[in-house]
């Protein structure tokens, strides 16, 4: 009875360790939650004027990025995106495009302020994964330069805007060290229809248009500490988007092309891939390798290929 008891016990031990073993390992075919990578901090967008009129602008120069947009006519104009440094004061505001829905929407739900729009964009715009801010809904944010001609003129207090929301997507532009590979560059050039930037390396981008240095009104000399020369496909826009009656072509940023991108004093041959809309752009080397920005502020150059 002693050597059949001792049996039993030393069974029952064994069941028991098994059960507690079983219970603190994760079940058969699940593996444990991947940790979640950065953020894409809550996002302030705004549309700025960039025809000769309206320049000097204000506020760009404290943009984290900004992207350059073809429009109606071969011009261009700007969607400066805020989250670290919010000046007091941003424009001219110019009216948002059809454009700005698919290419914004990698921000998560940015608060975007614009003048209008096209009556048949309102649909789609109230469609989009954005927070209207235009003097439709927050009127005393704007006020109106006098010494300006319209509609050069409209200015925004961002600090009278509704507060965007945070931790809605993946990190739009990662920055990091550099990979290899890059071709020492002192200078780079980029042409729309009708408007043409010069950049120059000292310690970063400094940018001109069209034959003049870009200048924010409140901070002086716009630089950058990137450049992403990004090309794209256009599409005829649905809409008549200027008083003109132009229709402005939609810029395609869902997708994948060429790029080259400019860090540290060198140019990175790259390509740039999205699969969706909520995805944010990346962008890579021949090998498949990341390609990080600098820290620091990054303008995109979205150019018709």
């Amino acid at each position: 009875m002693g050597t059949r008891r001792r049996q039993i016990v030393f069974a029952v031990l064994m069941v028991l360790a098994l059960v507690s073993a079983c219970g603190s390992a994760e079940p058969a075919g699940e593996s444990a939650p991947a940790t979640p990578g950065p953020v894409q901090p809550a996002a302030l967008v705004v549309k700025v004027d960039n025809a000769p009129a309206a320049r000097p602008q204000t506020g760009i120069g404290s943009a984290d990025v900004v992207y350059v947009e073809p429009v109606e006519g071969g011009i261009t104009r700007l969607a400066a995106v805020y989250w670290s440094q919010v000046p007091e004061v941003v424009g001219p505001v110019r009216s948002v495009r059809e454009t700005d829905l698919e290419l914004l929407a990698q921000y998560g739900t940015p608060v975007l302020a614009y003048s209008g729009s096209a009556p048949e964009l309102v649909p789609l715009i109230d469609q989009a994964r954005l927070v209207k801010a235009s003097p439709q809904e927050v009127g005393n944010a704007y006020v109106r330069d006098e010494s300006k001609p319209v509609p050069h003129n409209l200015y925004v207090h961002p600090a009278r805007l509704p507060k965007p929301e945070a931790g809605q997507s993946a990190l739009v532009l990662p920055s990091g060290p550099a990979p290899s590979g890059g071709r020492p560059t002192a200078t780079w050039s980029v042409k729309f229809q009708s408007a043409a930037y010069d950049l120059a390396w000292s310690a970063g981008w400094t940018i001109s248009v069209d034959g003049a240095p870009l200048v924010s009104a409140d901070s002086g000399p716009v630089s950058a500490a990137s450049v992403v020369v990004q090309q794209v496909s256009t599409r005829t826009g649905r809409f008549v988007e200027d008083a003109s009656g132009t229709v402005s072509p939609v810029v395609v940023t869902v997708g994948s092309g060429a790029a080259v991108v400019l860090r540290d004093g060198a140019a990175f041959d790259a390509t740039w891939s999205r699969p969706t809309a909520a995805d944010p752009t990346r962008f890579t080397t021949a090998d498949g390798t990341d390609l990080p920005v600098a820290p620091g502020r990054t303008w995109i150059f979205l150019v018709p290929a």
